[in-house]
């Protein structure tokens, strides 16, 4: 166990000036005079607005220092690598980016692909670290891997890779000995003390389609799953993928740039089809050929339609999460040494809609128990098996989030949830003795935690409807002990000049027609008047896993379309996340229909309102909000909508891959009824909403054919609409200039429809 943080009460002291509370908004706004005008400009240049907010925040193996990237200053786009000092309370740069990536060199596709399922596309500088002993980082960057060694006046980076192929998914070994990678669809290490060289796995296939210790398309995307291979904490083992693409489709996308056409061959596999076939292997780091683990299940049919999705460690045990192609069957099992690798099954869960992935099962060693996760109550619970027994740790009306820490002493648990409210993430601590249930964290807020290894402090990032992210180190009762970045709201704050004219969301309720309860937030301006009537915009995600309302600070183009004059209307209809599974399942096997109806009460109560004007209501959504988007407009009687902004959607999900497609909707040959009703083409000819499409023109998430073949069926039938697509540009648009740009045009189209000033 490492000790972390062990002398708490006695650094207290030291870091009580760092304590100290921040003034009030109001404090703030009665310091200045007449507020700036917040530009379109200034809402997306550097600094950013929110303040700092740290990101990847870890704990050293030593526990003296809690480490984080932070954007700089005047590049909020480029992030060096922080350290908060427990032994002082000070803040200070770790490693600067320019020592391991000076050149702000191109990508390489394999990267430029990785960052975007990691959704860190835009970042420059140090993307990613992982922590090796007490005085070692491990920094992939440049397109190399660099080890950083702390002491002295200065970090010594001593770069372990010199090679033009792209090294990528390093790590440090779980006891520092040696660094591992993956090289040319192979697995890789190089042992510290030596600095020799060694290729673990087999060489990849390139023209079989077959690699090894790489998470596929899928797992990367849908499960969140972004490595295939993983250490055993003796560092005996390595367990790890070979991933056989050969039976996935070649879909060819053409990465559209500014001054060239390139095209990518991509694997991807549409709803459906064939997926990747994935084996695992075992590798003694002292023995000779590598051992195969046999995790499938033959009664779930053939290899292709099995998932890995979970796999780690618990001592030489390995524990793995599998889950069948229709998704309703999970299964954890574990694989022991006993002369060759073979699973056995100590559990499972099946539901009739569809499993959301969990967490996979954990071995506690010192409270001889386990600890995994469980939604056949309805709502996803923690379950703790010790002596035979079976321990739920949940409610039968709220969500549990995440498993942060289980403590073998005291036989406790630390995780994340919903407890108090849908609209606030806290963290909670429940022992297994009593299964009382008891807050930490702040209410009025939703918090994202780190929680130390020892159970005895956390790092926490928080935020309000009124505060920008602020992060902390906090003892594990929730008392502050210092901040790590409070982004105090006072008059050197980058947001400070437009305080004054924040604007602070309203939330409510709603009925669906199945009597739930739906969420919303409403955003009025400034010098709101109640005698007026204003327009309105719709900001709609509306698809499974994701929540946007909730209090946490948000997006400030919300405060932006406020200070233009407009109102801005959130509803998380079902299907959304953290509100369980019946609110989720309303959308199996038909998708767009329950959301679209959910959205349009949300428009019935807008009308409803003195203060709406009923024919300026305008609705936009990016992804399955640009779907979402599509589907209520063509879904909704004739003038509902004043205009409609689409970006990247799905247009038929028969285009879209066979992981998150097919746990909603099932296959296009088991539910050919569904995936027609739900498609955007075949209503195609219902449009009367003015239109504009969005699309980056080298999407490899949501494939820029989804567009084309709406923009195709449009003309056919003669409906106008506008169009705006982006060079270079995959499933986000990224950077300063073209952010302004779709903003900028996004404005114009919506005012333009609206009748309200040009902008």
């Amino acid at each position: 166990m490492i000790r972390v943080f062990a002398l708490l009460a006695g650094i207290s002291g030291v870091l009580a000036a760092c304590t100290h509370a921040g003034p009030s908004p109001r404090s703030v706004q009665d310091t200045m005079t007449t507020p700036e005008t917040l530009t379109l400009e200034r809402l997306y240049a550097s600094p950013g607005l929110s303040g700092p907010s740290p990101r990847g925040v870890k704990f050293s193996p030593d526990g003296k220092r809690v480490t984080f990237l932070k954007p700089r200053a005047g590049d909020q786009a480029r992030f060096d690598l922080w350290q908060f000092d427990a032994a002082t309370g000070e803040a200070s740069m770790l490693v600067d980016s320019t020592l391991v990536d000076p050149s702000d060199a191109e990508l390489a596709e394999a990267e430029k692909a990785m960052r975007e399922r990691k959704r860190i596309a835009g970042v420059r500088g140090i993307a990613d670290y992982d922590w090796g002993t007490a005085d070692t980082i491990l920094v992939p960057a440049g397109g190399e891997l660099h080890l950083v060694t702390l002491g002295g006046s200065a970090p010594q980076v001593r770069q372990m890779t010199h090679t033009d192929a792209y090294e990528y998914d390093a790590r440090v070994s779980p006891k520092g000995s040696h660094v591992s990678f993956i090289r040319d669809g192979a697995l890789y290490i190089v042992t510290l003390e030596t600095g020799e060289e060694r290729r673990i796995s087999p060489a990849a296939e390139p023209d079989k389609a077959i690699i090894y210790g790489i998470a596929e398309f899928v797992a990367q995307e849908e499960m969140h799953r972004f490595t295939g291979y993983w250490w055993s904490p003796d560092e005996r083992f390595i367990a790890y993928t070979r991933v056989d693409e050969s039976g996935v489709d070649i879909i060819p996308r053409f990465d559209i740039a500014a001054d060239k056409v390139t095209v990518i061959d991509q694997r991807y596999p549409r709803a459906g089809r064939p997926n990747a076939v994935v084996d695992l292997f075992v590798q003694d780091l002292s023995g000779d050929a590598p051992i195969e683990v046999n995790w499938r299940k033959a009664e779930w049919g053939a290899p292709s339609d099995q998932y890995l999705t979970r796999v780690n460690w618990s001592g030489t045990a390995l524990n793995l999460q599998a889950v069948n192609r229709a998704q309703t069957l999970i299964a954890y099992q574990a694989a022991t040494e006993a002369g060759q690798w073979r699973t056995e099954v100590y559990d499972e869960e099946t539901q009739p809609h569809w499993v959301n992935i969990g967490e996979l099962s954990r071995r506690i060693e010192t409270g001889e128990f386990t600890i995994s996760s469980s939604e056949t109550s309805g709502f996803k619970q923690l379950v703790a098996r010790a002596d035979g027994t079976e321990i739920r740790i949940g409610g039968e009306d709220w969500a549990v989030d995440e498993l942060k820490l289980a403590l073998g002493a005291g036989r406790r648990v630390f995780f994340t949830g919903f407890k108090d409210t849908p609209l606030e993430r806290h963290l909670y601590t429940a022992s297994l003795d009593d299964r009382q249930i008891t807050r930490i964290t702040e209410p009025g807020k939703t918090w994202n935690v780190t929680v130390a290894p020892d159970g005895q402090s956390f790092v926490g990032t928080s935020s309000s409807p009124a505060q920008p992210p602020q992060t902390g180190l906090y003892r594990i009762d929730g008392t502050l002990i210092a901040w790590i970045e409070e982004n105090r709201l006072d008059v050197g704050h980058p947001y400070a000049s437009y305080l004054s004219a924040h604007t602070l969301p309203e939330y409510g309720t709603l009925e669906a027609d199945d009597g739930q309860t739906l969420y919303y937030s409403i955003r009025k301006p400034k010098d709101f008047d109640p005698a007026r009537k204003y327009p309105v915009i719709l900001e709609v995600y509306g698809g499974p896993h994701v929540q946007t309302v909730d209090r946490t600070w948000g997006p400030l183009t919300d405060v932006f379309y406020t200070a233009q004059g407009f109102i801005v209307f959130r509803l998380d209809n079902r299907g959304s996340s953290n509100r369980g599974k019946a609110f989720e399942d309303v959308i199996h096997r038909n998708m767009g229909d329950a959301e679209v109806r959910d959205q349009l009460a949300g428009v019935a109560w807008l009308k409803a309102q003195p203060f709406v004007d009923t024919h300026r209501i305008a609705i936009q959504g990016w992804s399955y909000g640009g779907y979402m988007t599509l589907k209520t407009i063509l879904g909704a009687p004739e003038g509902t909508f004043a205009a409609a902004v689409a970006g990247a959607p799905v247009t038929d999900w028969s285009l879209y891959d066979t992981f998150y497609t097919e746990r909603y909707m099932g296959t296009p040959e088991n539910n050919p009824d569904g995936y027609a009703k739900s498609s955007v083409l075949a209503d195609a000819g219902k449009l009367s909403t003015p239109l504009m499409l969005v699309h980056g023109m080298a999407d490899d998430n949501v494939t820029f054919d989804n567009t084309t073949r709406l923009m195709a069926a449009l003309q056919e039938l003669g409906k106008p609409f506008e169009v705006m697509t982006y060079p270079g540009q995959r499933h986000g648009i990224r950077g300063e200039a073209l952010q302004v740009h779709l903003m900028r045009t996004r404005m114009a189209f919506l005012k333009r429809h609206m009748k309200t000033e040009e902008y």
